[in-house]
């Protein structure tokens, strides 16, 4: 594999890259995914765009997504955030694949609602096999927002397209939100298991003494241990529990410190370390936030 990395800037480069001509709109396109083929002397070349990509494919597509291969034998819908690094695997014909892939660039939502809050909209960072899968119905109401965007922006473009345009890509991305939130309700039993994992590895974290030479655990380190990806992790963890990774690691750490500053006589800075707080302060001030009390009224009171 190439380690150098074509660095894609903009809707025409990418255009131009993959041979689809050009784009109406400098800013956003859709892209019929049986019109791209994929040649032998673009196996192993590392790709990276300055783009967001949401695409609709029907199977394999003959690309690895940072380290992960996609290859699905159904419809799914993946999201791809500025900056990831595609590599093609495999030759592809035109004709081969079916499917439909929008791109634009962070310009064209810049100062508007969206621009402010996408980073909320995390399945960008998932990885390719956290993809969500999609019934017919599904697929059907987001490959209508993807037909309204192209002709919006196919039209005369006017001083009302990109208000047009964002808006169907908010509500393409409100729908994503929604039908995920139905694929981690399909497969809660799968999911209650991973949480009941997820709090033993705290557990043993702790018991094995993990933290006096790492520090706090990360929520990495735990969705690694799931064979996720962190914010799948965390989304999976928030609607299983109503709870983030994060809170239950911080809420684990506050009652494992509440049992010593109740039993020993340890001073507080000493408790913080011996949790794995490289700055006492920072402890004090978790504990706090998540008690109403620092550590020394806690002790006092109790």
């Amino acid at each position: 594999m190439s380690e150098h990395i074509v660095h894609i800037r903009s809707i025409s480069q990418l255009h131009e890259t993959i041979g689809y001509g050009k784009p109406k709109h400098p800013l956003i396109s859709v892209i019929d995914v049986s019109d791209l083929a994929v040649t032998k002397e673009m196996l192993g070349v590392r790709m990276m765009a300055d783009l967001y990509q949401i695409s609709i494919k029907d199977k394999s597509c003959g690309m690895e997504y940072g380290r992960n291969h996609y290859d699905f034998d159904e419809g799914v819908l993946m999201f791809t955030a500025p900056r990831q690094v595609m590599v093609p695997t495999e030759e592809i014909q035109k004709g081969q694949n079916s499917g439909w892939m929008l791109v634009f660039h962070p310009d064209l939502i810049r100062n508007t609602h969206l621009g402010a809050s996408i980073d909320d909209f995390s399945f960008f960072n998932y990885d390719v096999f956290e993809a969500l899968h999609l019934s017919e119905d599904e697929e059907k109401i987001l490959l209508d927002c993807f037909d309204k965007i192209k002709q919006e922006y196919s039209q005369r473009i006017d001083k009302h397209s990109q208000r047009v345009i964002v808006s169907n890509i908010e509500l393409l991305l409100n729908y994503s939100l929604r039908f995920y939130e139905r694929q981690f309700n399909t497969r809660t039993s799968k999911n209650k298991d991973i949480v009941s994992d997820f709090e033993k590895e705290i557990k043993q974290y702790f018991n094995k003494e993990l933290h006096l030479e790492n520090g706090i655990p990360s929520i990495q380190y735990f969705a690694e241990k799931a064979n996720l990806s962190s914010h799948y992790f965390s989304d999976l963890l928030k609607k299983e529990t109503g709870r983030s990774a994060k809170d239950h690691i911080n809420d684990f750490i506050i009652e494992k410190a509440k049992n010593i500053l109740v039993s020993s006589k340890q001073s507080v800075s000493e408790i913080a370390y011996d949790l794995g707080f490289n700055y006492p302060h920072y402890f004090t001030r978790l504990f706090k936030s998540k008690t109403g009390q620092t550590p020394h009224q806690y002790r006092t009171i109790n």
